[in-house]
């Protein structure tokens, strides 16, 4: 019998609303339902959302992290403000928040981690590995302590926040960068430094997905 509940309501934040479709449509096939907001619709509170996604975009500000800018490009210091609330509400409410690319970035500043502004090309419009040692959350929703991902971004976390945890690297001959994080005190607080919405080929990446939407609430595996 098909069931007539509506589907879990996620929060997404976008740099641009054209940016947001492969999120959403990552989201959606996870069987969630998307709102997407940019720093234009401020304010926005989490109430009556079931969890927040953090999506990618320009660069945070870093003053944000305490430092001047020293090859941060085009910051956005309204979208930082707007999603550093989204996430203190959702730490709050230990609604489920899932960050993307610049999204966990911002995740670890808004704990109180800090940025590498500019690690050059290496993880520029790449596929490359990752490597996830066992023992974590993004270990156990994975299955897998290595694997190809869609990688693009230009800076990456330098000092991670107290409380989150170090859960990817990157491997290979290129910068190490830092992959993934999470706070193992939350019931699913997760953050990765790839695009998992442009590799749902990828079992890893759909699991994912899969694993945010059922903390937010969607049934079934």
């Amino acid at each position: 019998m098909a069931s007539n509940r509506l589907p879990p309501k996620v929060l997404l934040t976008i740099g641009f609303l054209p940016k947001a479709e492969a999120y959403v449509k990552a989201l959606e096939r996870a069987g969630l339902e998307v709102t997407t907001v940019t720093a234009k619709d401020q304010p926005v509170a989490l109430d009556g959302y079931a969890g927040l996604v953090l999506g990618g975009g320009g660069d945070v500000d870093p003053s944000f992290y305490g430092e001047p800018i020293a090859g941060s490009k085009s910051p956005n210091p309204k979208r930082d403000e707007m999603e550093r609330e989204l996430i203190r509400q959702a730490r709050e409410r230990d609604l489920p928040v899932l960050g993307i690319c610049r999204g966990l970035q911002m995740m670890n500043v808004a704990y109180g981690g800090t940025l590498h502004q500019d690690i050059g090309t290496a993880h520029s419009e790449v596929r490359h590995a990752v490597s996830v040692p066992p023992g974590s959350k993004l270990a156990g929703i994975v299955g897998n302590e290595r694997f190809e991902i869609v990688s693009r971004h230009h800076q990456s976390i330098k000092d991670p926040a107290p409380g989150l945890r170090v859960t990817a690297h990157s491997v290979g001959e290129m910068f190490a960068a830092i992959e993934a994080i999470e706070d193992p005190q939350k019931r699913f607080v997760v953050g990765v430094q790839w695009h998992p919405e442009d590799n749902l080929e990828g079992a890893e990446d759909v699991a994912l997905f899969r694993s945010f939407a059922h903390a937010a609430g969607v049934e079934g595996d």
